[in-house]
């Protein structure tokens, strides 16, 4: 099986606070934030809410659109997560689960 990687948009509780980031294992990566094994800006701002994601197969296309996501203006991003995540919760459990019932929109 292919590996992919993926590019995140994590948020804090009250959405006011954005972290891109990209990683090969989206699950592990979010339950590091989650748990504070991450210092740094994420640790901070007390961002771990999993609000946005995509997969690609090449990690150079991750970084490439990681920038690309990092440059665009805020109301952007909202419209990005907007579309994937309707009601902007947090996907972290369905991808744990693996529960499509739990998928927003």
């Amino acid at each position: 099986m292919a590996e992919l990687f993926y590019v995140y948009i994590l948020s804090n509780a009250h959405h006011n606070v954005f972290y891109i980031g990209v990683t090969n294992d989206l699950i592990r990566c979010v339950f590091q934030h989650k748990n504070k094994l991450i210092k740094g800006f994420s640790y901070k701002y007390n961002v771990d809410k999993l609000l946005y994601y995509e997969a690609t197969p090449n990690i150079e296309a991750a970084i490439l659109r990681e920038k690309q996501i990092k440059r665009w203006r805020r109301e952007i991003k909202c419209d990005a997560i907007g579309r994937l995540n309707l009601e902007w919760v947090d996907l972290y459990d369905m991808l744990v689960t693996g529960d499509p019932g739990t998928r927003p929109g």
